[in-house]
């Protein structure tokens, strides 16, 4: 057993090797609203602004890439250039799945299974290499790598799934808000009471934020004829990055999302515990 100081420097140290934030409410508020976003800010740029499908693409993924760099480059968590390559990988995964089912008229059935096929062969690259999918580890470039590959393909996933369940089932966009949401409650049942594994579960919530911020973007731009409230893709897009934006500059200055488990480590401790930490971390991840 670790002793409460251990416990302490262990999870400092891990948190401020990783490139990712914590997992803390705030995550889960400013994953939804980016996902939302994506949805509203790729309507937006395609249709709105009359750039279309592919012009519009191709400017997304060179921003992606550029920012994509800036990360790679960083040496550890910045949220405003985390949280801004989140936003950017969303609208770019919408839009690969707009290209593929509105350009070339592929069923939102098949995006959905090849996207899910592709999410899982991800994974199982990415555990067969790294023997942990645990995002508490990434800190290193191949492990980010694999991260970011496997959030493109859970924003094309989630833009499809959601598609397919409000539009090709009828289902309609707030009701499929509700129903996405009421999954991810039961995934959060299942790892806090019948203390299901961990990185399962944080997977499984990541996934289905995907098709609930769809749904709710959708349900909130898209005109009263077609179900939803017609604030236009505009008016959603701008709420929702100004409410990222002060979450951003809240946990920028507070440090809310990087000392979640414990007081921060002093420097000297900080770079001495840097490589017990990484080993500690992965045995625990292998573990689960």
């Amino acid at each position: 057993m670790m002793s409460p100081e251990a416990k302490t420097a262990h999870w400092g140290a891990r948190q401020a090797l990783s490139k990712v934030p914590a997992v803390t409410v705030h995550f889960w508020i400013i994953k939804i609203l980016c996902t939302t976003v994506g949805e509203t800010a790729a309507d937006f740029l395609s249709s709105t602004l009359n750039l279309g499908l592919t012009t519009t693409t191709y400017v997304m993924a060179a921003l992606l890439a550029v920012f994509l760099v800036f990360q790679f480059r960083a040496g550890t968590y910045r949220p405003w250039l985390y949280w801004l390559t989140v936003v950017l990988i969303s609208v770019v995964g919408t839009l690969i799945t707009d290209n593929l089912t509105d350009g070339l008229e592929v069923p939102l059935e098949t995006t959905t299974v090849v996207f899910a096929l592709a999410l899982i062969a991800t994974f199982a690259a990415w555990y067969a290499r790294e023997r942990t999918l645990s995002i508490h580890t990434i800190s290193t470039m191949r492990r980010e790598s694999f991260y970011w590959l496997a959030i493109l393909f859970t924003f094309a996933l989630g833009t499809a799934s959601g598609d397919l369940v409000a539009e090709r089932l009828n289902m309609g966009y707030l009701p499929s808000a509700v129903m996405f949401g009421a999954l991810i409650g039961v995934i959060a049942l299942a790892y806090g009471v019948m203390k299901v594994n961990a990185v399962l579960t944080f997977w499984l919530a990541y996934i289905l934020t995907r098709p609930l911020g769809a749904s709710l973007g959708d349900y909130l731009s898209q005109p009263g004829d077609e179900g939803g409230l017609g604030l236009g893709t505009v008016v959603t897009s701008a709420l929702f990055l100004i409410a990222i934006v002060g979450f951003v500059v809240y946990l920028t200055i507070s440090g809310r999302d990087r000392d979640l488990r414990g007081a921060a480590l002093p420097a000297h401790g900080r770079t001495a515990s840097v490589g017990r930490a990484r080993r500690a971390a992965d045995g625990r991840d292998h573990r689960r």
